[in-house]
This record gives structure tokens, C-alpha cells and sequence, in this order.
């Protein structure tokens, strides 16, 4: 590929076109689709009604809304758009789920999109609801409509003193032919966008009164926990069932598909107990352990591999004079392990099939109910479910979106949701699905293990002319969906590697896909998660070889991008870029993704115990128009907080049988007691928002590292970080 066709919009292509084929999630979810529909006025027995915004006889106002919340914010933000366009106050905006249906396209969060996506959509929807209204009201009145004006949920005559309420004038709205074009709110008329009213999400989560996937108490359920194989298709060689039936509470032990087995009980403590009585057993798994996964890998960064990006002209590989400076680097399996675990709740009957659960994908929810209903079971239920009630098109189907303990790419899976389906289709009541944490560590999907190796050619000036970045990792999209990649480049492994920021003549980046035989998924920032702390800390030492401090080098190769030097030059600013405290050291990294400019530096010592303790994070981000800056700055805060456990704590090994973490005793997540001071500051800016759920996450972990290089001497190339005896890197020369 070369660089002028690895762009974001052929990077939307691509993934749009697996989303067609294969209901890929990330960010082309089919807003086309928002652009056609919204503004389409029409009739509705309760007044004005189009694709998103829905104004009823009595007033009240209707968002509906796609997008999942889980922690980022949407219910608080996206109200925030309407709002401005129609004139009201945000809390005076009620919201529904969408309807699941082909003019929404496919309902799912993810890829940071939900504010990108309906920045346009849904002022334009609000503000063609606005004008309609305001044309319903001069009409009644017989006046001009430049002599009236939309405020406080009223239309509102200047010369005569008269006003209308919306729902007064709703019904009247809904017959106008909707304008083609609208005229949007100006930013020196915004009287909501960027600024912060309450989070409509965090008083029931402070009373408890939240309702998330696990609290689902449906009347008449049953509660099922599940073991899996090591490996998918391995049937039990082992059980007692008997002593599983045996225990008070258990109604029934359940097969299921692929070798995993359910036990249903009257409560989760009783499933768990009926569980560990049941006591199954597979034959060995033989799976490629860690060892044979990182030969695998380490061989595929020597051989040929496609080229994915590329940037002036690839020959002259050598420059007379140049010193060449190379590193490779190691990255993890890594875990989602969200707090709340993995669950699902679903009512299988002969009327159709309802389900309630935390997912990032209600679309995919109901499709993966849907397959479950037509799986193995009792023949005449699926011919009454499926048949007559038109399942195979996801008709009567019903999915309830929970609030979410934690999204992290997890909740893309619906496995959980096929089980609770099939569970309760079997048992003939509901039944509410819970995992174990030990089942949600060895049978998540995990980030993908990567290794890098990074080449590049310095100048007199200690500049790089030549940069080359060779990948090796699994495919999240072959994994997925099997076949799906066909010339060998997964977009999702390369991006935050492509497109490199840095002003290098001369670059390419390679990338070798390579089966390791662990099923891997969307992790928080996906590819980004991996290639920015390749890149980061290869940059990092490149300044070092060159005697540059590094702040000024990365300034020197980003002349060519303003936005990411913005946060470079603000972070360095207000971390007090070269004089830590006695003791520290401080490391900086930036980078660019969905659409947003991020840069850390961390600051850290050598702890007491010979770890690792990160102090500060100093966070600028340029994401554009911020809708709502505190949920800016607490995406900022919580992406930390999420990559700091990956960077000193936590990854997932394996061993010839499955992954060998089982809890939080040896997959440990960050304490509140090491969690460090941040500080977010957020560039002003007129540019389309950016994402800022995932964002967040790339620059922490070489910013962490480079640190750890400036304390130590010693470079980081792998994660999590440790530091031997003599408290160094105990992954120096690697």
C-alpha cells in the first residue's frame, strides 16, 4: 500500500466492508445510513417524530439513542447536541433506545464513534425539528418566520409578545416538508456544547440504584454458571452429575455447545457450589504455550511480510554515513477483565425471545440470540420461535442494553448471550447467565501478542532518513471472522503504525499475520493499544542516541503535524518537562488516533518494594470541539488508570492447557493505592469532535517506559514492566 491510499477514509472502507460481510463493529457503522434519515419529519400519534428526535403533544422530547453507556458518558453528551438545537434544557430530554432495525445500521459503541458520529446527525435532526416547528407556529399566526424564535421549549412571536409551546405546535411540525438544508447553532451561540452540566448516569451508581446486566431479576428465573474446554470442541471425558444435582438449589446440569456445561440453579452461590461438585474434566488441550508463541513470532519479524504503508521510495536501503539504530519489542496477551462479569439474561418462549444484558452491541446481541435459537434443542420450540414468528430476521426479538461494568472491546462478544438463550430455550424458564471470574480470565479474547521490529537510519543531525517497522501479531479480524482477510493485512493490526506522524523520508511498515492458536479480540484501542509503544519507545531511543532531549526531537519531526505538537509542546509545559523531582524521572510519548491528539508524561521512582510507582501523568489532549470536558477529562482519567494496569501488573501467559491466570490474586489490577495524580488539560479548539474513550490509552504505557529507561539506563522493550534486584529493567537486551 502507499501512503496516499492508507488513509482514515480507506480505513473506514475497509472495516465497512468486513461490517457488511461480518458485522465488524469499529468506526464505519453505517452513518450514511444517520445522514439519510435524519430530518425525515413525519406524522406519529404523538406528535413530531423523525429518525432520533421525537416531540410529543404534552411537550416532553424523546432522544433515541444507539450507543451503549458504559462509564463514557453518552447519556450526558449526546443529549447535549439536541438540546442545543432545539433551545431546551439537556435534562429536559428524555431517552429511549433506539428500535433495532435496518435505518439505524448496526447498533453498536465502539471505536470511540459515538459523539464523531452524531455531531452531524443529530444537530441536524434537532435543528430541522427546530425550524419545523418555527414555521408551525408563524403559520398559525400568519407572520414571517425571521420574527420568530425556538427558546425554553417554546416558539416565541418578538413583535406581538406571543409564544407556543413544542407540543402545541407538534402535530402541525410533523406535516411540513422537512427543509433540505438546516442552519446549525454557531459556537458564539452555544449555550450547552462545551460546557458541563451533571452526568445524568452517576447519581443512581452513588445510591446503588443503577441497574447494570448482573442486577436483572426476572420473575421466574433461574441462574446459570458455566465452565468451557481448555480449546473450543473438546467434549468432557469427566463429570458427576450426580453429585452436581445432588446440591440443594440445582434443578440441572446442561450441555452446550463447543464442550462448555451449565449448571442451572434456583441462585448463583448454588450453581457455583452445583459447579465445583460437577467437577468436569476435558482431555489435555496441547495448546501452543508462550515459548512456542513467541518463536512463532519472533520468526515472522525475519521474513518476508506484506507491505502495509509506505512513504517515499523504498530502494536505496542504505545511506553512507548513517548510523543505524534498531530494537524489537515484545508485547502480551492481555486480558479485558472487567469488574463486572461477563452475564446475560433471556427469556426463550413461544412468543419470542427477550434478553437483557451489558453489551456494546445490541445488534449483535440480537443476532447471537437469534443463532442460538436455531441451534441444537428441543425441535418443535425452534420451529415455533424461529418459523412463525420470523426469528431468522431478528423479528420479536427483543434486547434490553444494561448499563455496563466495564466495555474494554468484551461486550462486542455475545457468547454469553447465546448461552443464556440456549439455557433458557432447554430449561423452559428464564435464565440469567453468570461467569465466574476464573472463566472470564481463561476464555476471554484477548488483545493479540505482538512483536516488533524497528530500523531506522539517522542523519548528521541525528534525525531519521530511513524508518522501518516490521509487525507480527494475530488478526482480531481473522480470528473473528475466518477468511475475512485475504491479503494478508488486517487494517486493525497496523493502524497507530501506518500514517507515521514523524517527519522520515523514507518509511514503510510490514506486517506478518500469524495464527498463535489463542482466540484475540478488540482490546481498548485495539492496534493502537500496541504499535504507539513500539513506535513511542523507539522514538525515545533514537533522541537518546542522537543527544537530543526528547521532547525537543519528537518537536522536530512533527512540523508537519501541528495538532500533535500542540500536545507535545502543552503536556511537556505543565509536567514541568525536565526537572523532576530527586529521585524521578520523567518520560513523554504522543500519539494520534480516532480522530484525537494525545500526549503523557509520566513521572516515576523505584518503589520500596523494587516495582515501579508512577506518581503523575500529565495528560494534554486536543480532541477537538469537547462536548462535555469533564467526561473528556474522566475518559482521559479512567484510560490511564485502564493501561496502567497493562503496563506494570498484568498479562495473561500460557501453558499447553489454556491460559494459566485465574483471579485477581495473579491477574492483578490497579489499586486505588498506586493509582497516580493526573492531570488532564484539553487543547481549545473549533475542529469536529474526536474520540476520547480510547485515546487515552496508547501514550501511557511508552510514556511509563521511557521513563523507566531515563530512571534505570536501561531501555523497556516489554510489558508489564519489571525491575530485577539491582532495580533494572528486568527485560534490559531484550
Amino acid at each position: 500500500m502507499t501512503e496516499g491510499k492508507f488513509s482514515p477514509t480507506r480505513r473506514r472502507l475497509i472495516v465497512g466492508a468486513l461490517a457488511a460481510g461480518a458485522g465488524l463493529y469499529v468506526a464505519a457503522r453505517l452513518a450514511g445510513s444517520r445522514d439519510t434519515t435524519a430530518g425525515n419529519g413525519a406524522m406519529s400519534d404523538t406528535g413530531y417524530t423523525d429518525t432520533w428526535v421525537e416531540i410529543r403533544t404534552d411537550g416532553r422530547i424523546v432522544l433515541r439513542l444507539t450507543e451503549a453507556e458504559m462509564g463514557q458518558g453518552v447519556t450526558t453528551s449526546l443529549p447535549l447536541l439536541v438540546a442545543e438545537e432545539l433551545a431546551v434544557a439537556p435534562d429536559t430530554i428524555e431517552l429511549a433506545p433506539a428500535p433495532l432495525t435496518s435505518v439505524y445500521g448496526e447498533q453498536t459503541t465502539g471505536g470511540s464513534t459515538s459523539i464523531r458520529e452524531a455531531w452531524p446527525v443529530l444537530r441536524r435532526s434537532a435543528a430541522t425539528a427546530r425550524v419545523q416547528l418555527v414555521a408551525a407556529a408563524a403559520a398559525r399566526w400568519g407572520v414571517d418566520d425571521a420574527d420568530c424564535r425556538a427558546a425554553d421549549g417554546r416558539v416565541h412571536h418578538g413583535p406581538s409578545g406571543r409564544s407556543l409551546a413544542y407540543g402545541a405546535l407538534a402535530l402541525d411540525a410533523a406535516r411540513l416538508e422537512p427543509p433540505a438544508e438546516v442552519a446549525l447553532t454557531a459556537p458564539g451561540e452555544w449555550h450547552w456544547i462545551g460546557h458541563s452540566p451533571p452526568r445524568r448516569d452517576v447519581p443512581a451508581k452513588l445510591t446503588g440504584e443503577a441497574v447494570f446486566g448482573i442486577d436483572i431479576d426476572r420473575p421466574g428465573a433461574l441462574v446459570a454458571t458455566v465452565a468451557h474446554p481448555p480449546a473450543p470442541g473438546r467434549e468432557p471425558v469427566r463429570m458427576d452429575t450426580g453429585a452436581a444435582r445432588a446440591v440443594a438449589g440445582v434443578h440441572d446440569v446442561v450441555p452446550l455447545s463447543g464442550g462448555a456445561v451449565a449448571v442451572v440453579a434456583d441462585g448463583y452461590w448454588a450453581a457455583r457450589r452445583g459447579l465445583d461438585a460437577l467437577a468436569p474434566e476435558w482431555p489435555p488441550a496441547r495448546l501452543p504455550d508462550d515459548a512456542a508463541i513467541a518463536a512463532t513470532l519472533d520468526a515472522a519479524l525475519d521474513t518476508d511480510m506484506p507491505t502495509a504503508w509506505r512513504r517515499g521510495t523504498p530502494t536505496d536501503e542504505h545511506v553512507t554515513g548513517d548510523t543505524l539504530v534498531s530494537a524489537r519489542y515484545r508485547l502480551p496477551l492481555q486480558a479485558h477483565a472487567c469488574l463486572e462479569p461477563p452475564n446475560a439474561t433471556a427469556a426463550a418462549g413461544d412468543d419470542g425471545i427477550e434478553v437483557w444484558t451489558g453489551t456494546q452491541s445490541r445488534s449483535r446481541a440480537r443476532d447471537s440470540a437469534v443463532a442460538a435459537a436455531r441451534g441444537s434443542g428441543p425441535g418443535a420450540l425452534i420451529a415455533r420461535v424461529v418459523n412463525r414468528l420470523g426469528l431468522a430476521a431478528g423479528n420479536n426479538v427483543t434486547v434490553h442494553g444494561m448499563l455496563i461494568g466495564g466495555g474494554f472491546g468484551r461486550r462486542l462478544e455475545q457468547d454469553y448471550v447465546a448461552e443464556a438463550v440456549a439455557l433458557s430455550r432447554t430449561v423452559g424458564a428464564p435464565v440469567k447467565v453468570i461467569w465466574s471470574r476464573e472463566e472470564d480470565l481463561r476464555h476471554d479474547v484477548y488483545r493479540p501478542p505482538s512483536h516488533h521490529l524497528l530500523e531506522a537510519r539517522l542523519g548528521p543531525d541525528g534525525l531519521p532518513r530511513q524508518w522501518r517497522h516490521r509487525i507480527a501479531a494475530p488478526s482480531v479480524v481473522e480470528s473473528l471472522w475466518p477468511g475475512s482477510v485475504t491479503d494478508g493485512l488486517d487494517p486493525l493490526a497496523v493502524e497507530g503504525a501506518v500514517a507515521l506522524p514523524y517527519a522520515v523520508p523514507r518509511a514503510a511498515v510490514g506486517y506478518a499475520m500469524r495464527d498463535v492458536g489463542v482466540p484475540v479480540g478488540m482490546w481498548r484501542s485495539v492496534g493502537h493499544s500496541y504499535n504507539a509503544f513500539a513506535v513511542e519507545c523507539f522514538v525515545d531511543e533514537l533522541a537518546v542516541q542522537a543527544g537530543i532531549d526528547p521532547v525537543d526531537y519528537r518537536l522536530r519531526l512533527l512540523a508537519d503535524a501541528p495538532r500533535l505538537a500542540a500536545v507535545v509542546e502543552l503536556a511537556a509545559a505543565r509536567a514541568g518537562w525536565g526537572s523532576p523531582r530527586a529521585g524521578h524521572a520523567q518520560g513523554i510519548a504522543a500519539h494520534a488516533c480516532f480522530g484525537s491528539y494525545v500526549a503523557q508524561v509520566a513521572e516515576v521512582s523505584r518503589d520500596d518494594d523494587g516495582g515501579v510507582r508512577v506518581h503523575r501523568v500529565v495528560c494534554a489532549v486536543d480532541c477537538g470541539i469537547a462536548v462535555h470536558p469533564d467526561t473528556v477529562a474522566a475518559q482521559m482519567e479512567g484510560a490511564i488508570a485502564f493501561a496502567l494496569t497493562a503496563t506494570l501488573y498484568s498479562r495473561i501467559t500460557r501453558g499447553t492447557n489454556g491460559t494459566v491466570e485465574s483471579n485477581f490474586h495473579d491477574f492483578p489490577l490497579l489499586r486505588f493505592s498506586r493509582m497516580p495524580r493526573v492531570d488532564v488539560h484539553i487543547l481549545p479548539s473549533r475542529e469536529p469532535p474526536g474520540g476520547v474513550g480510547e485515546p487515552g490509552v496508547p501514550p501511557l504505557a511508552p510514556a511509563v517506559a521511557n521513563a523507566v529507561s531515563a530512571l534505570t539506563g536501561h531501555r523497556v522493550r516489554t510489558l508489564p514492566i519489571r525491575l530485577d534486584r539491582d532495580g533494572q529493567p528486568s527485560a534490559r537486551g531484550e
